[in-house]
């Protein structure tokens, strides 16, 4: 669904992307995912065809974000950091407009407005002035607008900053619905928002990109193995991390390998081999960990 190629922005002596390459495939929940400042913001305007790369390419849907802006704009949705509703007019009202806008035709508008209010939960909103709704209901709004015109792909900038727990954990729940009809790309910066929703991550810091796999795997990657096994530490543990408790010894590995290596050995010595297995991180340690390897390359 996305494909981006050695993409580079500059704004006036300043890198803000530096040959970035990543690919999304259609049916996906993808986080992209990096500090304040990392390029998130930048990435998401190129895409939504709001601002050109300095230099490679962003296709979405096979379409060249450049050359091609009008038909990326016909299959992406897009909700941008801060929401630019309209105040002053209800919510049904609000949709039919942007649904207008959008190009959906005056006989199919009313249907399609139907369709992501009760979507996004707004039934009960309808005719409300957007002025007097919550900010988490207003950011269903926004949502709403960019799904009006059923596009294929769903590109969500930061959705869940400035919400409290409750709207945070809705919204939350409205992205994973929507994943499984549709591709999302979710940029955020809080990293348990994209554990709980993304099937993969791209991790970017500084302008490039350091991680892109699936979530599961990239947890994995950067996990730890742990081993259980009877009686008291081996001798040749004495370097491992390790903690004896009662009649079994726990240590941990920092690879597959090692752990197998302490099983073997613990097998030798007449202990009995209780558990192997992956430790894996929070994708916030997993993310880091990146970035501080990232500033220790740089």
């Amino acid at each position: 669904m996305i494909q981006v190629e050695n993409l580079t922005k500059r704004y006036a002596g300043f890198t803000a992307l530096d040959r970035v390459s990543f690919s999304v495939a259609a049916g996906t929940v993808v986080g992209f995912l990096g500090a304040n400042g990392a390029g998130k913001t930048t990435m998401l305007r190129i895409l939504s065809c709001f601002m050109p790369p300095s230099e490679g390419v962003a296709r979405v849907g096979g379409f060249d974000t450049v050359r091609e802006g009008q038909q990326v704009r016909r299959i992406i949705g897009y909700l941008p950091e801060s929401v630019p509703l309209y105040t002053d007019m209800r919510v049904h009202e609000y949709l039919h407009f942007r649904a207008r806008l959008k190009g959906v035709v005056a006989t199919d508008a009313k249907a399609a407005v139907e369709r992501v209010i009760s979507r996004c939960r707004l039934v009960e909103k309808r005719r409300n002035l957007i002025g007097a709704l919550s900010k988490g209901q207003r950011q269903r709004v926004g949502i709403a607008d960019a799904l009006v015109h059923d596009p294929r792909l769903l590109i969500l900038d930061e959705p869940t900053s400035g919400l409290d727990p409750d709207q945070r954990i809705e919204v939350r729940n409205l992205i994973h619905e929507l994943g499984a009809e549709r591709t999302v790309l979710l940029s955020t910066h809080i990293l348990p928002e994209a554990e709980a929703t993304c099937s993969h991550v791209v991790i970017i810091h500084r302008g490039r990109v350091r991680a892109s796999a699936a979530t599961a795997s990239l947890r994995s990657a950067f996990g730890h193995w742990r081993l259980v096994h009877s009686g008291a530490p081996l001798p040749d543990a004495a370097n491992a991390a390790h903690d004896a408790h009662g009649d079994r010894t726990t240590v941990r590995c920092e690879s597959q390998e090692a752990g197998a290596a302490h099983a073997a050995a613990a097998v030798r010595a007449g202990r009995s081999v209780m558990e192997l297995s992956c430790q894996g991180q929070t994708l916030e340690a997993v993310f880091l960990e990146i970035a501080s390897s990232a500033e220790g390359a740089a």
